[in-house]
């Protein structure tokens, strides 16, 4: 399926998945991101769809990558302080769903099933849309694209 690029404002960290760290570090930016209502706080937004975006892998899922929490905006022109703003490359990509409970991690589980698929990866920018359908945290919905050759 193909995705056109895409501009976003949003918070930013630097993880990898080597011995669990990538935990640690995503919970806490999504904490922050839902306790200090950045939402609100993002200007030029396309609408309140939430994206994390995983993008400038050192080499593939195994090594450090980044992880941008925000929203599709308009503009780059106006980045709030402590927010980064970046245009996410457009493409091939393969889409995976993942259904049920937020609270029982069924985005993770599905990232474990994307890790362990044989996927021509691009590495570029992968991404998970938390949309209306994710809106009801016992019965979410959360498209999954991963940028492929």
């Amino acid at each position: 399926m193909e995705r056109s690029e895409f501009l976003m404002i949003g918070i930013s960290v630097r993880t990898t998945n080597e011995n669990g760290q990538a935990i640690h570090d995503i919970g806490p930016l999504w904490e922050r991101f839902l306790t200090e209502n950045l939402l609100d706080k993002i200007p030029n937004k396309v609408d309140q769809t939430l994206y994390s975006v995983y993008t400038d892998y050192e080499k593939d899922h195994t090594r450090p990558y980044t992880v941008i929490l925000g929203c599709k905006v308009t503009s780059l022109d106006e980045i709030p302080e402590g927010m980064v703003g970046r245009m996410i490359p457009g493409g091939k990509f393969t889409k995976f769903t993942a259904k049920g409970k937020l609270s029982e991690a069924i985005v993770y589980s599905e990232w474990l099933k994307i890790w362990n698929t044989h996927l021509e990866r691009r590495y570029t920018a992968d991404f998970e849309v938390y949309g209306e359908k994710a809106s009801n945290p016992e019965d979410a919905e959360v498209d999954i694209f991963i940028a492929v050759e």
